[in-house]
């Protein structure tokens, strides 16, 4: 079965159709650039524009950074604040004509994991870490997400109310501070450790932009989990919001 996954990025909006039953791309991702300012308006066509490169007439899903519940994006990562609760997914069906999906990026991108990727066929607690920007994340117990978990946004060393751990150790930090792979090694490697201390997981999974330069920073990092990097990295959100629309492919 082919859905059409698309994945929303404060820097880019890309998509392509998936076949959901082996998680490869059907065609070749296309991406647009993300509209600045990043208004739901302006977002929502550039998903129109792919929906159109694509030719596409059946359901569709779109991962989104923000916590969604139900449709609606309760918060904005790296996108405009209008997004702030905000029924995104009818505007999406409106501009489109389509049934759509909606769901956190992170969360997207770990469902392709557990199916496709590094997490597939695990039980237990499966934590994968997309790693950018920002820091984002999604939790599988016995392979069930527990979704908009946010653990980017934990606190560490007695952060203050506007710090949170992404501020310390995500990409974006490493780059904005010209940190070596050592030093931010070290700094994830922190963040990891709390993380693994508050939920004992049995595998530990890095995504994001990061993930295909492992090799320079796992050396530092210090953890009882197993921690592997994603075996499908940019592609991941999308194959994961192409997924969670497969109930609205599947006539009732």
């Amino acid at each position: 079965m082919e859905i059409l996954g698309i994945d929303i990025g404060g820097s880019g909006i890309k998509g392509a159709p998936v076949d959901i039953e082996t998680g490869e791309l059907t065609a070749d991702r296309y991406r647009i650039p993300t509209p600045q300012p990043s208004k739901p308006a302006a977002v929502a066509e550039v998903v129109h524009t792919i929906v159109k490169h694509f030719d596409w007439s059946g359901p569709f899903g779109c991962a989104f950074p923000a916590v969604v519940q139900h449709g609606v994006t309760r918060s904005a990562a790296n996108v405009d604040d209008e997004w702030i609760d905000f029924n995104a997914v009818d505007l999406f069906a409106r501009t489109t004509g389509l049934p759509v999906c909606m769901i956190n990026d992170a969360d997207a991108a770990g469902i392709a994991a557990m199916a496709h990727g590094s997490g597939q066929d695990l039980s237990g607690v499966v934590l994968m870490l997309t790693v950018g920007t920002g820091i984002g994340s999604a939790l599988f117990i016995d392979g069930i997400l527990v979704p908009n978990t946010e653990l980017g946004h934990l606190k560490l060393n007695n952060m203050d109310a506007e710090t949170d751990a992404e501020d310390y150790a995500s990409d974006r930090a490493r780059k904005a501070e010209d940190l070596s792979w050592k030093a931010w090694g070290k700094r994830l490697n922190e963040y990891l450790q709390h993380v693994e201390f508050i939920f004992s997981p049995d595998l530990i999974i890095i995504g994001g932009g990061v993930s295909k330069k492992h090799a320079k920073y796992f050396k530092y990092l210090d953890l009882k989990t197993k921690i592997v990097p994603a075996e499908l990295r940019n592609e991941a959100g999308i194959i994961g919001a192409a997924m969670a629309a497969r109930d609205l492919a599947v006539p009732a």
